[in-house]
């Protein structure tokens, strides 16, 4: 397995489907990495692995509660997402390391970390007892994990149901698969696979927050091209359908938004804990 911490830059790396995700994402998933954090009970030189990190926002968030005594190992199976990560560390805790690897083929030893976190990840691991069986081999006796799962159905959340709209017209079959995996792990099976990892005390809620976006149309845009369904779109009808499928999203939207274009939209995860 590659350790890609320093991993050298790419070229036009500013305009790749990583930099959207890094940029877009964040506001939505800021109230949740501070939900993951804090229900993990992070500690000053714990062991933390970030568990399918994307582009670092729970590393960092994990790097200032650990402090310079701690380590935080932060693995995901896609390099982009790894060089976009690594990219974007601060510089303040270099001791974030960074290693392209699959959930379900650590490149660790038995009891190496204190806390595994995977905020908006498990969805997508293809074998997600497998996945949830080699972190339990990674984990402490003792040790804590913290999931973050989207909440379906996606009519839940107006975001999504306006993004499954824009599937259904715009998108093919695969675009529409894609979709869906993000909202594939409700909290029952969860649980289960938890629990057939080898996990205990698990517990698990709903955590919803209100998201404010200063201009919904702008992020709508660059959210869906950095989201594997927009790209999905994108390469099966090109830029035109693309921009038919925001243009739907926007639509289904405007009930939420006000004049000057910005909304304030709720968006639900469940939040799963256990111990090791």
């Amino acid at each position: 397995m590659a350790d890609l911490t320093g991993f050298p830059l790419k070229d036009n790396a500013t305009h790749d489907a990583t930099e959207h995700y890094e940029r877009y994402s964040a506001l939505m998933m800021a109230p949740f990495v501070a939900a993951i954090v804090e229900a993990a009970d992070l500690f000053p030189g714990a062991q933390v692995l970030d568990l399918a990190c994307g582009t670092g926002f729970v590393a960092r968030a994990a790097a200032a509660q650990v402090g310079p005594t701690g380590h935080v190992a932060a693995a995901d199976l896609l390099e982009d997402m790894l060089t976009t990560a690594a990219r974007n560390a601060p510089r303040m805790y270099p001791d974030i390391e960074f290693t392209q690897a699959p959930a379900d083929k650590l490149p660790y030893p038995d009891d190496s970390f204190d806390v595994v976190l995977c905020q908006q990840g498990i969805q997508y691991f293809p074998d997600l007892d497998a996945a949830l069986t080699e972190a339990a081999r990674v984990t402490r006796t003792g040790g804590r994990l913290a999931v973050t799962t989207w909440t379906p159905p996606a009519d839940r959340i107006p975001y999504f149901a306006a993004q499954l709209k824009a599937v259904t017209e715009h998108g093919d079959p695969e675009a529409r698969a894609r979709f869906e995996t993000s909202l594939a792990c409700p909290a029952d099976r969860l649980v289960a696979a938890l629990t057939a990892a080898g996990f205990h005390d698990i517990t698990t809620r709903e955590v919803t927050f209100g998201i404010a976006f200063p201009d919904l149309a702008d992020f709508v845009t660059g959210h869906l091209a950095a989201v594997p369904w927009g790209q999905s779109i994108e390469e099966a009808g090109g830029r035109a359908r693309f921009t038919e499928a925001a243009e739907t999203i926007r639509e289904a939207l405007a009930p939420h938004t006000s004049p000057d274009g910005s909304a304030t939209l709720p968006f639900t995860s469940t939040l799963a804990t256990a111990t090791r």
